[in-house]
Formats: C-alpha cells, sequence, structure tokens
C-alpha cells in the first residue's frame, strides 16, 4: 500500500523533532522527580528504602532520551497519530521502542565502520620499520575487543531509556542492575582481551631476539615468556572482575586460602622443582638443543626440553625422559660443547725390545703424528716412553682432533693405526701381549 504524501511529511517531521532531542541531550539535565516519576508517585514521594543501582555516564544519556521520547511522544502524537503513545509491554510506548530498536541499529552501523576501518587499515600495505610493526599488532590486537567494547556500551545505551519502566516501588531496578553488571563485565572482558592479545607484541620481539641467538634454548624461552604473561594477565583480569562484579574483597580471601595453598604446594612439590629446575635450565643454558651430553651416565641427544622433564634421545635410539629436577642437582657433561677429542691410548711393546728399538718406536710414533689431521698448534701431540708393566714396557700416546667431528676423527685414527702397524712390522718392533714367564728351578741363572 502505497503511503501520502501527507503521512511521509508527519514521519519526516517527527524524525527532525527526534534529531533535535537527540542534539539537546548533552546539555539537558534530566529532573530527579520526573526521570523515576513512577517511583515517586508510589512511594509518596519518600526517599526508595532499596538503594537503586548508580546510573554512569552511558545510563545518564540514556535516561535523557527516553526523557526526551516522553516529552516529544506527545508532538509526534497530533501528526502521527494516538499510535505512538499507546503501551507495549510495561509501560512502554510504541514510540520509545522504536526508538530504542533505531538506536540498536544505529550502533550496528557504526560497529560495522569500525571493523571495516580496522580491516582496511590491515590491508594497507605494510611500511618497513619497527615502529610500523608495533602498529600493525596494536591494530589486530584491538579489532576483535574494539567490536565487544562497541556491541556492549551499545546495548546498554539503547536499553536505557526503557529501564524507567522496570523500576520497582522501592527504588530498585533488577533490569538495570543485571543489565549494567553486564555492561562491566563485557567491559572488563573487552579490555582485558586487549591486553591479553597485545603479548604478542612481546612474543615478536622475542622471536626476533630468539632468531639472532645462537642459542636454540633461546627458542624455547621466547614463548614461555609470552605464556607466562597471558596466564598472569588472565588471573589478574579474573580476579578484577570477580572483585568489581561481586565486591568480594580479593585479599582476605587469599590469605584465608593460605593452609590450602601450601598443602597444594606440599603435594605438588616435585611438579614446582620440576618447573623450577626448567627455569634453571633455560636461562643457566647447561645444554641446547642437539647437544649431546652425559646426565647420570646416559649418553645422548638433547631433543626438547619441557615443563616437567628433559627428552634425550640415546646413542641406542631408545627416548630416555629426565626431570629437570634431577637435571640440576646433578653433573651434566656436555660433549657437544666441547672444542677437541682427545685421543689417549698406551702402546705396550715386549720387554726382550733393546733400547734403541724403544728409542725407534718413540721416534716413529713422533713422524706418525707429526702435524697430523685436525692438530691444533696449541695441542700438539705427546709421545712418551713413561713405564714398566706387567709384560710390556709401555708408550704412552696423547693427541688431539680439531673440530670435534667424531666420524672424521675414527677416520683418521684408522689411517693412524695402521701406518703405525706397518711401521712397526717394518722395523721388527713387537707388540707385546699378556704372558707369563716359568722359571724352573736349578736353571743357569737360579742355582
Amino acid at each position: 500500500m502505497k503511503m501520502s504524501i501527507r503521512k511521509v511529511s508527519r514521519i519526516a517531521v517527527v524524525l527532525l523533532i527526534l534529531a533535535q532531542g537527540l542534539i539537546a541531550l548533552a546539555q539537558t539535565e534530566v529532573p530527579q522527580s520526573q526521570s523515576h516519576g513512577a517511583a515517586a508517585k508510589n512511594t509518596g514521594g519518600t526517599a526508595a528504602s532499596g538503594a537503586p543501582a548508580k546510573p554512569g555516564k552511558v545510563e545518564k544519556v540514556g535516561e535523557n532520551i527516553g526523557f526526551q521520547i516522553d516529552r516529544f511522544t506527545q508532538k509526534a502524537e497530533s501528526y502521527l497519530g494516538g499510535w505512538v503513545n499507546r503501551t507495549v509491554v510495561a509501560g512502554i510506548t510504541w514510540l520509545k521502542l522504536i526508538v530504542c530498536l533505531l538506536l540498536l541499529f544505529l550502533i550496528a552501523l557504526i560497529e560495522r565502520i569500525v571493523r571495516a576501518m580496522i580491516e582496511r587499515s590491515k590491508k594497507a600495505p605494510p611500511v618497513e620499520g619497527e615502529t610500523s610493526g608495533v602498529k600493525e599488532h596494536i591494530v589486530t590486537a584491538l579489532a576483535k575487543p574494539l567490536s565487544l567494547f562497541i556491541w556492549v556500551i551499545g546495548i546498554v545505551f539503547a536499553l536505557t531509556p526503557i529501564f524507567v519502566h522496570f523500576q520497582r516501588p522501592d527504588g530498585s531496578n533488577l533490569v538495570q542492575t543485571a543489565v549494567q553488571k553486564a555492561g562491566d563485565l563485557g567491559t572488563a572482558v573487552a579490555v582485558i582481551w586487549f591486553i591479553f592479545n597485545l603479548v604478542s607484541i612481546v612474543d615478536t620481539r622475542l622471536m626476533k631476539w630468539a632468531a639472532k641467538s645462537e642459542s636454540s634454548i633461546d627458542d624455547l624461552l621466547a614463548p614461555l615468556v609470552g605464556k607466562t604473561l597471558r596466564v598472569f594477565i588472565l588471573i589478574i583480569g579474573s580476579i578484577l572482575v570477580l572483585q568489581n562484579l561481586t565486591g568480594v574483597e580479593i585479599g582476605p580471601l587469599v590469605a584465608s586460602l593460605g593452609i590450602g595453598g601450601l598443602a597444594v604446594a606440599l603435594a605438588a612439590r616435585d611438579s614446582i622443582a620440576n618447573f623450577f629446575g626448567t627455569l634453571t635450565i633455560l636461562f643457566d643454558k647447561p645444554f641446547q638443543i642437539g647437544h649431546r651430553v652425559v646426565i647420570d651416565g646416559n649418553d645422548g641427544i638433547v631433543e626438547s626440553v619441557g615443563f616437567r622433564s628433559t627428552r634425550i634421545r640415546m646413542l641406542t635410539g631408545h627416548l630416555m625422559t629426565i626431570p629437570n629436577e634431577k637435571i640440576v642437582n646433578t653433573f651434566v657433561e656436555n660433549i657437544g660443547l666441547r672444542k677437541k677429542i682427545r685421543w689417549l691410548t698406551n702402546i705396550t711393546i715386549t720387554y726382550d725390545t733393546p733400547p734403541h728399538k724403544v728409542e725407534r718406536a718413540v721416534t716413529i710414533l713422533k713422524e706418525i703424528l707429526d702435524n697430523h689431521e685436525g692438530m691444533h698448534e696449541d695441542f700438539p701431540p705427546r709421545v712418551y716412553f713413561n713405564g714398566f708393566n706387567d709384560w710390556s714396557l709401555n708408550i704412552l700416546v696423547i693427541a688431539w682432533y680439531h673440530p670435534p667431528n667424531y666420524w672424521d676423527m675414527q677416520a683418521w685414527l684408522q689411517r693412524t693405526c695402521l701406518e703405525i702397524l706397518k711401521r712397526f712390522n717394518e722395523e721388527g718392533i713387537e707388540f707385546a701381549f699378556p704372558s707369563r714367564t716359568v722359571f724352573l728351578a736349578n736353571d743357569e741363572k737360579r742355582q
């Protein structure tokens, strides 16, 4: 059905009157007697026995809107008819209900516009520089919490004009109190959510620092700091929300839980000790991921460091899990940090070897090891005839191999041992082996 020009003009006049009223909201104060007229009539103008909820700035603006709507309803009735002043439920007129719905639509429009602006800023071409990266993280962290904040404040603002219709004779208003508490909760959640998202800036900085660091333990420390900050923010935020919503003092409550906390701490002593062991490993850095270590006789490669334990891949292929508390309380031999590999051996020759051949054996060993592969000038090889064993003459040989590549050293050792065997055979120098000499009675040397 088509609307007449006269009816359209009436609607336009009403909208203009509403716009004028909204503009005058900031300058118009709601008379206390009129804003709570219904309560004053029912109580005979006396103070209510129950304390009503104290309105905030948003609620005061909403009350101003409700008061202006009640004033303008009389003018709108002459243009649009008596239906605008008819009540829908609980004394709420059609005009006031429509205005509240329009306010909700306006809040949704504002939220869409803000979201579009944030998305456009996120899609903008990145600008080089450290400050631009921080701004990008802030915008990303603000996007969803800001939408929640706009919806919470907007809904409270849009519904405030109708709160007065739910006021009880004693001055209390359960609906207004519930909506205000929900608004406070939503605002607190939005703020905590925003701060929680800001931890991503710390994560990014720590990840860059860990990437520049040579220590692989820093790669584990970086996410640990971010997780700790997030847990701390959630705990503090939950305490603040609980205290603001319920009015319960957290300090005495925490103090009363001291005995229970002590019991929990005693029960979780091992877990707490392992956690502090993890912190000791992360900050002291006795080893890194990929290092070969020997811990309490367990020889293997470090694969991961967790909150409770460290996993080591043994040389046998087995996976060993060692509690971090035990690691910080025992000796840790880090083979992965060695700068050289030492070769220490004793070459034994027979007792019937004449002195000049013993000297020749020492000389051969020095010639073979002179300027050998992997030798460092600060660690030259050492060869000494240093003792008489039970069945052999002992020649001590010490050499160091650089860099500490185990398999390269094994290949060099094979070539070196073959050369020693070859040269000793050419010189007629015999290697000793465990033997025993038996002397018979009444021989030539023992009459």
